[in-house]
């Protein structure tokens, strides 16, 4: 039995699902009271500047082209059925490709950038002068960006499906020729809290897994520079691995 836990925790290590030093994870916990003290939440904010509102504009184009391209396909499948078309905008959007395209598009702005700017610091000696200086890297460097990642992937998760679902409600009114107000009153009848909750745990969950692989990585670098490109690589890449897997997870459990 312990040689099978072993194995599949060394599968998940390898896999960037599980993070080695599990000891990161326990200090972020232990230190999140500290996020409200002055030099910790100025970099909070600037991972929030950085990840979420610099990733707006992504985030409102993507959402408008899967609501207008959603609308399209599911007209042409189904024809002029309002209800089932708005039926599978809200059950593919809110269960799936929000979370997952907003978790997409943080990994492709954020994840290498934080796994490069801690690995830069880590071969500059800069995390080891944070430490004889007495501050801790996992609350000055880890804390903050594992916070503000999990906070913009759930504000962002909900933008993008507010973005997509309402230009894939307006097309399907325009398309079909009923009224907004009543596809609005239906999307309200159709939509559950059971998928608001699934969107809003896949988005923390997803904030989670990305900033805590990204973080992982740039703090493994060595003391070469040319281990700092491979960090990034390594960090999206165990990334997407981890959202996809986390993403089968709930949707298995909830569905």
């Amino acid at each position: 039995m312990r040689n099978s836990v072993s194995r599949l925790q060394n599968f998940l290590t390898v896999s960037g699902l599980f993070v080695r030093d599990s000891s990161i994870l326990g200090n972020v916990l232990s230190a999140l009271p500290v996020i409200f003290k002055w030099p910790v939440h100025t970099v909070l904010f600037k991972q929030l500047y950085f990840t979420g509102i610099q990733s707006i504009s992504s985030v409102s184009a993507m959402g408008f082209l899967v609501g207008l391209i959603m609308v399209l396909e599911v007209s042409n499948l189904v024809g002029h059925n309002e209800l089932l078309t708005l039926q599978v905008l809200i059950w593919v959007v809110m269960r799936e490709l929000g979370p997952l395209l907003t978790a997409i598009i943080i990994i492709g702005r954020s994840s290498s950038a934080i796994a490069s700017e801690l690995a830069s610091m880590r071969v500059n000696d800069e995390i080891m002068h944070l430490r004889r200086m007495g501050i801790s890297p996992v609350t000055y460097l880890v804390l903050p960006r594992i916070v503000a990642m999990t906070i913009t992937s759930a504000v962002l998760t909900f933008y993008f499906q507010a973005v997509a679902i309402g230009t894939g409600i307006i097309a399907t009114a325009w398309n079909i020729d009923v009224s907004l107000i009543g596809e609005i009153e239906h999307f309200f009848e159709i939509l559950t809290y059971l998928e608001i909750f699934v969107a809003l745990l896949k988005s923390i969950c997803f904030g989670i897994l990305v900033s805590a692989v990204s973080c992982y990585y740039g703090l493994t670098v060595k003391r070469t520079l040319t281990e700092i490109p491979i960090a990034a690589s390594h960090a999206v890449m165990r990334s997407f691995l981890a959202v996809f897997a986390c993403d089968c997870l709930i949707t298995v459990l909830f569905f």
